[in-house]
């Protein structure tokens, strides 16, 4: 008999775990799909407002869906998706603002994505180095603002190490070498943009993206 538990006592551990791995995954389940749908609704609003919309009502719109990407954020703390979005509407929100007034978003924005990189910069290929990156290059430098065109290069690379066929990565990797007088260089990487993957459910956003490139290449080929 003794030899006999011997046998049953790893079998009903074993059960028993698998049983707690099902539970958790029942509890995780419906909080993963909620993070997902929450997401994909700012997704879809942010690629509408940023490509469909008149440009007056941009910086309006991009403010109130920056109110409700943090409350996703609030409502999914350890998770790097909803952080990442904020930070993107919030840095569109600046991009429409404008002028001084616009570098405090985009401190909000880096702060945004700097978080998302510490749970995990790898999700949504890389969007958070690109992101950040792009604000490197774009913000002015000291004394107004954090601008530094070298840590630009080093996050938009690292970008590109994870996702080196994405249409981001390409296209702002080219306007980075465009403003720092490098555009000899960027064609390659516009010709990349123009090519990439189609990406699911995001049909606006590329469609919007691909003409972006496809008119800084233009720009590119005239001035040579």
């Amino acid at each position: 008999m003794p030899v006999r538990s011997a046998f049953l006592y790893p079998s009903l551990r074993w059960l028993l775990a698998a049983l707690a791995a099902l539970a958790w995954g029942a509890f995780c389940l419906p909080a993963l799909a909620a993070v997902e749908d929450d997401i994909q609704a700012l997704q879809r609003e942010w690629e509408v407002i940023r490509y469909q919309s008149p440009a007056p009502e941009r910086e309006r719109r991009f403010a109130d869906l920056a109110g409700r990407a943090h409350g996703v954020s609030e409502a999914h703390p350890n998770r790097s998706e909803p952080l990442v979005w904020e930070g993107i509407i919030v840095s569109s929100w600046a991009g429409e603002k404008g002028g001084l007034g616009a570098l405090g978003l985009a401190r909000q924005a880096k702060a945004l994505y700097e978080s998302a990189i510490r749970i995990d910069g790898s999700v949504l290929d890389g969007s958070a180095y690109n992101s950040l990156g792009v604000l490197y290059y774009k913000v002015p430098g000291w004394p107004l603002g954090f601008g530094d065109k070298a840590k630009a290069q080093e996050l938009l690379h690292k970008a590109l190490q994870i996702n080196p066929n994405g249409i981001d990565a390409n296209y702002f990797f080219a306007e980075y070498l465009v403003e720092t007088q490098q555009a000899d260089k960027a064609p390659p990487y516009l010709e990349k943009a123009l090519k990439a993957p189609a990406r699911p459910g995001r049909q606006i956003a590329d469609a919007g993206r691909r003409e972006e490139a496809r008119q800084l290449l233009e720009k590119v080929q005239a001035a040579r």
